[in-house]
């Protein structure tokens, strides 16, 4: 199972944020790049960088710490999200040496949009489905749709797309545990890997997923546990290695 930090960035910083209000916010660290040595030094076998102002823009705003990250580690794959609405900030993003984008909001009110970059950028589309008792939430979880998240991630897996990260709203940043049962349901209704987001506090937590890891959930991203100490990256990758 992969083990994928996440790095927030607001401001050119890295940040935490809980249940993604921008006004709460933790600040973590002043150099993102640091940030990113620190967890490939720790074992990271991937990266997930989140573009936070950029989000609420609808177009990258700290797309030069992102570019800075890509070109320290070209060996580990990073996936970015936060602000991708169109298929210029797509290209670019690829052309910096990022191996995977993903799309959140747009993915939701423009189905048709992810058809289109999968068909011109197969295999780095990923499709972030963040959820609250079900439903899809848009715009910077601000609003709850009609979508069933598991409609929406089937009708992602026939367009094409690499991947799906799941988020469960109501978890996220907490450090309240991850929504297991959920996040397997989802797993299950589709043939492309999951992966888990929201709520990971400590080792039982991965443990927990990784018993129903056979589902298709492919890793989990961990934000605040990390930086608050709850988790230990190299012992965690030591322990799904040994799995």
């Amino acid at each position: 199972m992969l083990l994928i930090p996440a790095i927030d960035l607001k401001d050119g910083k890295c940040v935490r944020l809980r249940q993604g209000r921008m006004e709460d916010e933790t600040i973590f660290a002043d150099d993102p790049l640091e940030v990113a040595q620190r967890w490939v030094d720790a074992g990271a076998r991937r990266l997930h960088l989140i573009d936070l102002n950029g989000a609420f823009a609808g177009k990258p705003v700290n797309a030069d710490p992102i570019h800075r990250i890509a070109e320290a580690f070209p060996d580990v794959p990073i996936q970015v999200g936060g602000g991708i609405r169109d298929e210029d900030t797509v290209q670019l993003y690829l052309d910096a040496g990022v191996q995977y984008v993903i799309i959140g909001t747009k993915a939701v009110s423009a189905p048709h949009f992810i058809n289109d970059l999968c068909l011109e950028f197969p295999g780095h589309i990923i499709v972030g489905l963040d959820a609250k008792d079900g439903k899809v939430a848009i715009d910077g979880w601000s609003k709850l749709s009609n979508h069933d998240v598991i409609d929406m991630a089937q009708h992602f897996e026939r367009d094409g797309v690499d991947s799906i990260i799941y988020t469960d709203i109501s978890r996220d940043g907490m450090m309240g545990g991850v929504n297991v049962e959920a996040t397997a349901q989802l797993a299950a209704a589709i043939s492309i890997p999951v992966i888990a987001s929201g709520g990971i506090s400590k080792l039982d937590d991965i443990k927990a997923l990784q018993a129903v890891q056979d589902e298709g959930i492919m890793g989990t991203i961990i934000g605040r546990a990390l930086y608050e100490g709850t988790i230990d990256l190299a012992e965690a990758q030591r322990m799904v290695d040994a799995d």
